[in-house]
């Protein structure tokens, strides 16, 4: 496994470093590297490796989400408040109504089997998205309009909705048919989340606070251990409760985060931040390496022309969806098509879901895997080029970078 990770860091690393003498995004270069170490190429990682391959990939998403929720403001998120609830399920839903009318026409399946695709393919990435958002507030830029804390609650509760409607299509299509608390349990997840994750971090802030006021100090690097494994247990908790009510463990994470820096003293929350960011650096190698490691490119071939071309409309009907959501709102037009590339790139929940299909036995089960494979091919580089080319195009940077 420390051979498996050498190949990683090392290679991945190299690779990110080579795309950005190339003017593409780091992620490119990383992806590529787990598409080749892979099993489906070199196959050079360990199967332990591939076997906690799921685990590493949450654990580098839970830090970036940390990082984003501590660089978050509550007085800016109530201001966007409409539009990024819309944006939580609004292009989601347009998406899947594209593979709903459209699959079956193009890649002869039942509207069902369309359905079930339409949920694995119409979740957006946090792990392409939520960095560049976070970049972008450390840049100042789109901020007087808060546009990226708005894409970052939109992107994060947009999994939410599209993971649920995902185990309620293929309980369909299994024949298990649906009850009303199966959709009940998308609001559901989202307040608990939020409202679970929010007490946690008020919890944690009393807690830094009392010990520091009795000069028992704790150092800022046990906090961020702290505050890694509290965010760790949230994940838990939302498996640990799967059974019985909906709880949404990433949004716990980022509300944990927004209330331990609005709590605590913003020397310390800046300490936090600072000190998450530096674990990123190695947290994004791992994540996309090994998404790329994920992606089987035999897929890709079997998908054909008609998937691709599936994809393409279906991100025109996913382009709609956040224009929608953009109604009603100050953005200027370029602003706009801003939000609508940063909604485009999809990967990892793709990698985490596309084989469930196939796994459960439906017959849709290898084309939903191999379009979810052609969908990160395409979307992940072309959001991540978007979203990189555009931001000094499209989006005002503030006066207080």
């Amino acid at each position: 496994m420390l051979t498996s990770l050498a190949y990683i860091f090392l290679t991945g690393l190299a690779m990110a470093w080579i795309s950005q003498r190339l003017r593409l995004p780091r992620i490119i270069g990383m992806l590529l590297t787990g598409v080749v170490l892979g099993p489906h190429v070199l196959n050079l990682l360990s199967p332990e490796m591939l076997g906690i391959s799921a685990d590493l990939r949450k654990m580098a998403l839970v830090i970036i989400l940390i990082k984003a929720g501590l660089s978050l403001n509550l007085s800016d998120l109530r201001q966007v408040g409409r539009p990024a609830m819309m944006l939580s399920f609004v292009p989601a839903s347009c998406e899947i109504a594209a593979y709903v009318l459209l699959a079956p026409i193009l890649l002869r399946i039942s509207r069902t089997e369309a359905a079930v695709m339409g949920a694995v393919l119409a979740a957006v990435s946090p792990a392409v998205v939520v960095p560049r958002m976070v970049q972008l507030m450390e840049e100042h830029r789109g901020t007087e309009q808060h546009i990226p804390q708005m894409i970052l609650a939109g992107a994060s509760m947009d999994d939410v909705f599209v993971i649920v409607l995902f185990t309620t299509f293929c309980s369909i299509a299994q024949g298990n048919g649906a009850s009303i608390w199966d959709f009940a349990n998308i609001p559901i997840s989202i307040l608990t989340g939020i409202a679970g994750g929010a007490a946690v971090g008020i919890c944690l802030a009393w807690f830094f606070e009392t010990n520091a006021s009795r000069r028992h100090l704790i150092r800022n690097s046990v906090k961020v251990v702290i505050v890694l494994g509290v965010s760790f247990l949230l994940l838990a908790v939302e498996d640990w409760l799967s059974e019985t009510v909906g709880f949404s463990g990433l949004l716990a994470i980022m509300s944990m985060s927004m209330a331990l820096a609005a709590k605590c003293v913003p020397a310390v929350t800046a300490r936090l931040q600072q000190k998450y960011g530096k674990l990123w650096i190695a947290a994004e190698v791992i994540l996309f390496v090994l998404v790329g490691a994920a992606v089987d490119i035999r897929y890709t071939m079997e998908a054909g022309a008609a998937a691709a071309a599936m994809i393409l409309l279906a991100l025109v009907f996913r382009c709609f969806g956040v224009w929608l959501c953009m109604l009603g709102t100050k953005l200027n037009g370029k602003e706009r098509v801003y939000c609508m590339i940063s909604y485009l790139p999809k990967a990892t929940v793709q990698a985490a879901i596309g084989a469930v299909p196939l796994s459960m036995g439906l017959p849709c089960g290898k084309l939903v895997l191999s379009v979810a494979v052609l969908a990160i091919l395409i979307t992940a580089p072309l959001g991540a080029i978007g979203m990189d080319t555009f931001a000094s195009r499209l989006l005002v940077q503030s006066d207080h970078a």
